[in-house]
């Protein structure tokens, strides 16, 4: 092993927020900043074209292709459970879509936190504002958008006359066509705006990384695995403004790694902030003894610092996907089967940019509410102009859409436990979707919704023809069977080490916070956690526009204590 290398600070994990985090902390140019990513370079062409999804999620150059444990909400079924491997992370291989989440979100984050800076906007609200700065919209600087930041935001290069008809059926059950969403209020139906930039793929590392790697203080490495946090004692255990780290008895000095088959140590002067998402942080921490005392007893990992809170915390997006044969309109199923349109896409793309190369995997959208109770809109479709039998299975031959909806506001809970105490080997992951009353409940509320619009009279001249779940479906029991049965991900793990209150003597009243609200570990001095790991609950919609609000939070917090 060679001599340790000196940074001051260093990032584990170049996905979305490491990515940010790396730009920003290195733009100081007396600090030296280090950003280790597991994966590999992002330069594989599908990565950049959009509908390259379909060659990346499932596959492990891109896909880090984790399984979930077997699910008993699921008719005992294991899904799987996409992950970015490479630079940009899940940015690199995610459905692109641009979504902030609803003010609801933040001002519950806020209420959660004791922090009022979550809140939307208002007294003292930086939500929005952050957003807004964070933005390159295509229509330029408005009341809701910026449009000198690094995330371009743009809308589809291609619509499709079924979804037209769609979101008109909507309008006839009760949701509004919106010119968009990202205003704090979802309720509605439009087309998603998508990070792309004129037709491309658009990822977290196009905007913050790529830019500013050329800059001397700022090392990157890939391909490499992080083997292990260094610890020390903590020679500062006293109350202080910093909360967490109050009363610590470790400080993070560094990480250490293996790189081209040697293992090497890196040493931070400042800090170590852990990037590596839901799944990767809350294990890396854990298989390094930081946890609940009683899982690492069963593994013979020595407790660091215990913290029952990764226990039952995991939340995710459950989608279910209705599948709707049609007549008299034109889908990708029937453009891909034809061996000439083939051509004519790809012709398309590679000149003008244009056409469904160009295609996220959900192009509508539509939120409203499973019941007026609701504080918020806590239903939302991704209605695609696709279909197939199964998630990496050939499309179907006959035109078909599949609407799919989720909730979106789950109360089943689940975790990320360690299946092995080495930390190369994959957690196990346990999402027990479906498993209260009240997720089946609104399961079937979205069955019966989607039934609705696509009964609507906009639609009649497609001639819709139910295929999942099935018409003969339509008892309580029968669709709460067809929710376990077509239930899937939809790829938005958050919460394993969920931020919370924590008070000047490090201490929390609630059990499973794990950080404060600067992202800072309780416990532990010098020890960050910044990804979709620290949400304390889930927002409403797709997660990366969210995790990069956070990074931005998280780098003007520890810019300021510098």
């Amino acid at each position: 092993m060679s001599g340790p290398l000196e940074f001051d600070t260093i990032i584990v994990g170049a996905g979305s927020a490491g990515c940010l985090l790396a730009n920003r902390l290195s733009a100081q140019r007396g600090q030296r900043i280090l950003l280790v990513e597991a994966g590999g370079e992002d330069d594989w062409f599908w990565i950049k074209i959009p509908v390259g999804y379909l060659f990346t999620i499932a596959n492990p150059r891109t896909d880090w292709c984790f399984k979930t444990q077997p699910e008993p909400g699921l008719a005992g079924r294991s899904v799987h459970y996409a992950r970015g491997r490479g630079l940009g992370g899940s940015s690199s291989i995610n459905a692109m879509i641009y979504m902030r989440g609803q003010s609801y979100d933040f001002d519950q984050w806020a209420q959660l936190t004791g922090d009022a800076r979550w809140r939307w906007n208002g007294e003292n609200g930086q939500t929005l504002s952050i957003y807004k700065a964070l933005e390159n919209y295509f229509g330029g600087a408005n009341d809701w958008h910026g449009e000198t930041g690094e995330i371009r935001v743009e809308t589809p290069r291609v619509k499709w006359k079924i979804l037209d008809a769609w979101q008109q059926a909507a309008a006839q059950q009760g949701i509004p066509s919106i010119d968009e969403f990202n205003r704090g209020n979802n309720e509605g139906c439009a087309y998603f705006h998508v990070n792309q930039r004129r037709g491309r793929r658009w990822s977290m590392a196009d905007a913050f990384l790529h830019p500013v790697r050329h800059r001397e203080n700022l090392s990157v490495f890939t391909n490499t695995r992080t083997l292990q946090v260094l610890f020390e004692e903590n020679r500062e255990r006293r109350p202080s403004d910093q909360s967490a780290w109050a009363n610590a008895t470790l400080r993070a000095r560094g990480v250490r790694l293996l790189k081209d088959g040697q293992i090497i140590e890196a040493r931070a002067r400042k800090e170590v902030i852990l990037s590596a998402g839901s799944i990767g942080s809350s294990h890396i921490l854990q298989a390094f003894g930081i946890g609940d005392p009683n899982h690492l007893a069963e593994f013979y990992v020595p407790v660091r610092q215990g913290l029952p809170g990764f226990v039952l915390i995991l939340q995710n997006h459950l989608q279910l996907r209705t599948v709707f044969k049609i007549k008299n309109a034109c889908t990708v199923n029937s453009l891909y089967a034809n061996p000439l349109s083939r051509i004519g896409m790809a012709l398309q793309y590679g000149l003008l940019r244009r056409g469904p190369m160009t295609m996220p995997p959900s192009t509508l959208g539509a939120f409203t509410k499973s019941d007026p109770s609701q504080p918020s809109a806590n239903l939302e479709w991704h209605v695609q102009p696709l279909s197939l039998p199964k998630f990496g299975e050939p499309l179907h031959e006959f035109d078909a859409i599949t609407p799919s909806v989720c909730n979106l506001r789950p109360s089943s809970r689940g975790q990320v436990l360690l299946q092995h105490s080495d930390p190369l080997q994959a957690p196990s992951i346990y999402c027990n979707y479906l498993s209260t009353p009240d997720d089946l409940d609104i399961a079937v509320k979205g069955i019966e919704a989607t039934r609705a619009i696509m009964k609507a009279e906009a639609l009649a001249a497609y001639a819709p023809e139910e295929l999942l779940p099935g018409p003969a479906k339509v008892s309580q029991q029968d669709l709460e069977q067809a929710a376990r049965e077509l239930g899937t991900t939809i790829f938005h793990p958050v919460g394993t080490c969920a931020m919370g209150r924590v008070n000047n003597e490090g201490e929390s009243e609630n059990p499973f916070t794990v950080l404060d609200t600067s992202f800072r570990l309780r416990g532990v001095a010098g020890l960050r956690v910044v990804d979709a790991s620290a949400m304390p609950t889930i927002t409403s919609g797709n997660t990366n526009a969210p995790v990069m609000l956070m990074a931005e939070r998280a780098a003007r917090d520890i810019l300021a204590s510098r």
